[in-house]
């Protein structure tokens, strides 16, 4: 009997990471084709929603030989992503879209149809590793720190990552862009996409949420005095720990804003050291097996590429030997063993 090569589908963003994902894929003997999501329907010039990345996705699938298709996901986006990011951002919470879109989009639908279509795997262009262990694969940091994505996929679970493949974590992105020029690819030098992609550079988030919700006026006080220190436009644009863009009357001080109440329609500013917690309430757990021990010390990360510190889960409590600054609620915090992703959560309020 005669092995066939293993169906691959991979997700082609346009840029350099999935590009070269692809070209290793269709070297290494994988049957492959590459699938762009169209996601957003609006004006866009920045992430992976514009028209250019569709494009760029397209001419490098005809470099390296493989077939491409677009599949149009926009009404799924606008309901899990785009609807999801007003909704929280009216209740005063600071959502994280890239998660959402693995979560419902990339690692939802998108990896569902590939079973449909009867292809084995799913590839993507994401920093971060597969590791094989006797119980199953493990989602794990990619090789190169600077760039690993293993935060905003720590709500995969054990089933999902059995199905697949992230052929650049073992890469530095510098190995990456070389490869790309190595074999010409039109996105070798193409700028990583920073930016939340349904929001064009012309666009602020207040402009954004304006066209879609009322926004709410809110006044500035002094937190733990009550001192009022002038008005913000939009509290639905606040987020806690920001700095910038909050006119506390003129003072010296440097504020940071640590509480909103969104009924009272109050933002409090106070100093750095205001912001300093010890414990996380957490929701919406998401486990790659079984929830750590009370008394295991684990790692955690809260943001993209935040500093990660000790701590222990007692039911929906983080405990942390040492302050950190407070995370917004809404956002989301991955949970690790060394480098291995033991799950997420969602900070509540």
């Amino acid at each position: 009997m005669i092995n066939r090569p293993r169906k691959v589908v991979v997700a082609m963003s346009g840029g350099v990471d999935s590009s070269v994902a692809a070209a290793l894929l269709v070297r290494s003997g994988y049957e492959v084709v590459g699938v762009t999501l169209k996601l957003w329907g609006g004006v866009s010039d920045s992430g992976c929603c514009s028209v250019s990345d569709v494009e760029d996705a397209r001419r490098v699938a005809e470099q390296i030989g493989i077939r491409h298709f677009v599949f149009n996901m926009v009404d799924s986006f606008d309901e899990k992503v785009v609807d999801y990011y007003v909704k929280a951002h009216v209740e005063g919470l600071t959502p994280n879209p890239c998660i959402e879109c693995n979560r419902h989009l990339k690692f939802g639908e998108l990896l569902n149809r590939v079973e449909r279509l009867e292809y084995d795997l799913l590839a993507t262009g994401h920093h971060a590793r597969i590791a094989a262990l006797e119980d199953g694969n493990w989602l794990a940091r990619g090789v190169d720190p600077f760039k690993d994505q293993s935060y905003v996929l720590s709500m995969l679970t054990k089933s999902q990552l059995a199905r697949l493949l992230f052929p650049i974590g073992e890469m530095t992105k510098t190995r990456v862009r070389e490869i790309a020029s190595e074999l010409g690819l039109r996105s070798a030098t193409k700028p990583d996409s920073l930016d939340v992609c349904f929001i064009s550079s012309k666009t602020s988030r207040e402009k954004f949420l304006a066209e879609r919700v009322p926004i709410t006026p809110a006044r500035i006080e002094r937190y733990g005095t009550g001192e009022d220190l002038g008005m913000v436009d939009s509290i639905e644009t606040v987020t806690i720990g920001q700095r910038r863009g909050i006119n506390a009357g003129g003072t010296a001080l440097r504020n940071y804003v640590v509480e909103k109440d969104h009924l009272a329609h109050k933002v409090f500013v106070g100093t750095e050291k205001d912001l300093e917690v010890k414990q996380i309430e957490l929701r919406d757990f998401t486990f790659r097996d079984v929830a750590p021990e009370p008394c295991e010390t684990i790692l955690i990360q809260t943001s993209a590429h935040a500093k990660t510190r000790e701590a222990r889960l007692e039911n929906s409590i983080l405990w942390l030997d040492e302050p950190i600054r407070r995370v917004a609620p809404g956002q989301s915090v991955a949970l690790y063993r060394g480098d291995l992703v033991v799950g997420s959560a969602v900070v509540a309020r």
